[in-house]
């Protein structure tokens, strides 16, 4: 694990986590519903990218 993969998999999760988050989540900060729930399922959206992304590019890195 590099911090070339890891900027790379931030700069992933914040694409992708944002994309997301307005298609799923508009409601809420259109309505400004923030809840415990809701701040979850947003945090969520976020790591589940980066994960997602440091796991192939370190798998990748091995592979090589």
């Amino acid at each position: 694990m590099t911090k070339k993969n890891i900027k790379r998999a931030i700069l992933v999760a914040i694409v992708v986590g944002s994309l997301l988050n307005g298609i799923n989540s508009y409601d809420v900060f259109w309505y400004g519903n923030f809840n415990i729930r809701n701040v979850i399922r947003i945090i969520l959206t976020y790591v589940t990218p980066f994960c997602v992304s440091l796991y192939s590019s370190i798998k990748a890195a091995k592979i090589a």
